[in-house]
């Protein structure tokens, strides 16, 4: 693991794949998982570095790094998204894998995890840029991927189009391959349901802590930190159950109403000018400082480590959800819950994506397609069976609902690798 940490305002931040071992770690304890175990679950199979040489549209020629990381397939094939960000490292990139083999695990999906990303800026690139680097990308891990092996999905700044292109130059070298990937367009094989997934399956989870804590949905509110697919579309779940969403924020700046934003006028802003900052009949603020503002529900949707030293003691949320990989730097979780704010963790919340992906994937291998009602109705079931099993176990082991989580998780795959064999 890399010794150096990174730094936001002089405060020390942990990448992803330090943060997730610390989790790790802190459930391997509880459970008295044996070193050999622990060592062969921390290490990811498989670590592929590739380098995308892409002409540009104005005919330079660019080379880029890309990776894919196969953490663990004890339980099933790889599973995993793609991103495309400037800051995408080998070191995020691990570690956004690990968690994504707890996720599946925890969610009790037949899958192990996996990541990957290029390092760009999409925001600087053509539409025929992006085709072309998504293909060369494609090309140079197409024997790594598969639908029994390897499946990956829109992470990201990516989507259904990447995704399209993924899936066209696979299957150009392996014949027609609709489950290479999950999050295509309706017309591939795609499920409609899939763009709003992730922030359906995190509405399902901040609803039915409301219930159990007595709070009915008209009459709570929400902040959520990053107004991207996550969080756009949470926005929206939210909404339609009562809630008043009273900030949103992107890399832009922050929008704030207490009485409750108009969703559907924020988002339609944000389509018109790429922000939401300037919104009309609201307050723009700085992004940061929408987590001091007074609420229930606190729910960073953007990137790892959003909550850190150097603002957590602004928070005043009754309970934190992690719609975002990695939100709470791993230091400060234990300091917002001595606070008596808990936090429900990523592996939890964020898990409908690729649930839906799972539903995505059977029906392509089996060539019979579920109605949305159906999507909808087992992609809740997941959510919540999850939920009970993740606050049953906290509860029995008095720990976090992270250590609970992590626990349940890695039992499974060390369950899972025991049986199948080391050797």
């Amino acid at each position: 693991m890399a010794d150096e940490v990174k730094k936001t305002r002089g405060y020390r931040l942990l990448n992803c794949e330090q943060s997730s071992r610390v989790h790790f770690d802190k459930a391997a304890n509880r459970l008295g998982l044996d070193e050999q175990m622990r060592n062969w679950l921390r290490i990811p199979l498989r670590e592929i570095r590739v380098h995308l040489p892409v002409v540009r549209d104005d005919g330079n020629l660019c080379v880029l790094e890309g990776y894919r990381v196969q953490h663990n397939n004890a339980r099933g094939p790889f599973k995993g998204g793609i991103r495309y960000h400037s800051e995408v490292s080998m070191e995020d990139i691990r570690g956004l894998a690990a968690w994504m083999t707890w996720k599946t695990a925890l969610l009790d999906l037949p899958y192990g995890g996996a990541k990957g990303g290029v390092t760009c800026d999409p925001k600087q690139l053509s539409l025929a840029e992006l085709e072309r680097i998504t293909r060369k990308y494609t090309q140079a891990i197409g024997f790594d991927i598969g639908p029994h092996q390897d499946i990956p999905a829109p992470d990201v700044n990516t989507d259904e189009n990447v995704m399209a292109w993924i899936m066209d130059e696979y299957s150009k070298i392996h014949g027609y391959s609709p489950a290479v990937v999950t999050g295509k367009p309706v017309d591939l094989g795609g499920l409609a349901i899939r763009k709003e997934a992730t922030g359906l399956g995190a509405s399902f989870i901040v609803e039915k802590w409301a219930k159990d804590n007595g709070m009915k949905m008209n009459e709570t509110t929400a902040v959520i930190q990053g107004f991207g697919n996550v969080g756009h579309n949470l926005a929206f779940c939210l909404q339609d159950m009562g809630c008043r969403v009273i900030a949103v924020s992107d890399t832009g700046a922050g929008v704030v109403n207490r009485d409750g934003l108009d969703i559907d006028a924020v988002f339609e802003h944000k389509e018109k000018t790429g922000s939401v900052a300037g919104c009309p009949g609201v307050e723009t603020v700085d992004r940061e400082n929408i987590f001091g503002l007074e609420c229930d529900f606190l729910i960073p949707s953007a990137l790892q480590n959003a909550i850190h030293g150097g603002n957590y003691r602004n928070v005043r949320a009754k309970v934190i959800f992690e719609a975002a990989n990695g939100p709470t730097c791993p230091v400060i979780e234990p300091r917002l819950i001595r606070k008596g704010i808990p936090v429900v963790p990523d592996i939890l919340v964020n898990s409908g994506g690729v649930v839906v992906s799972y539903f995505e994937w059977v029906q392509n291998l089996q060539q019979f397609n579920w109605d949305e009602d159906k999507v909808y109705n087992e992609l809740k079931k997941k959510m919540i069976d999850a939920y009970d099993a993740v606050f049953g176990k906290a509860e029995e082991e008095k720990c976090s609902l992270r250590t609970a989580a992590y626990m349940i998780a890695i039992a499974k795959v060390a369950a899972t690798a025991r049986t199948r064999g080391i050797y």
